[in-house]
């Protein structure tokens, strides 16, 4: 196999940006995301036996479209954010 230029570049622009706990948040989520066209990944943790707050999954976007990912989230009103936790930061994956 050739090397090249590509294949020697680490690429990983993927942020967490929330923590969602409960399914209806997630799926009113996903609608708003949908709707302003913004790519995202779901990441499902393991269940952790002793943790301080519930984590259903992790919302990931591309880095470039945080900010319109989380102004979308926070229109979304309270009702919403309060199964929301931001803990905008970037993933840990190393895809390469």
């Amino acid at each position: 196999m050739q090397n090249t230029i590509f294949n020697m570049e680490k690429v990983n622009n993927e942020y967490e940006i929330c923590e969602i706990a409960t399914l209806d948040a997630k799926q009113q989520i996903e609608k708003a995301l949908l709707q302003n066209r913004i790519s995202y990944f779901i990441r499902w943790p393991k269940p952790k036996l002793f943790s301080r707050h519930k984590v259903l999954c992790i919302l990931c976007v591309n880095e470039s479209s945080r900010e319109t990912a989380e102004d979308a989230i926070r229109s979304l009103g309270d009702d919403v954010t309060d199964s929301v936790r931001f803990i905008n930061r970037k993933s840990e994956n190393d895809f390469l």
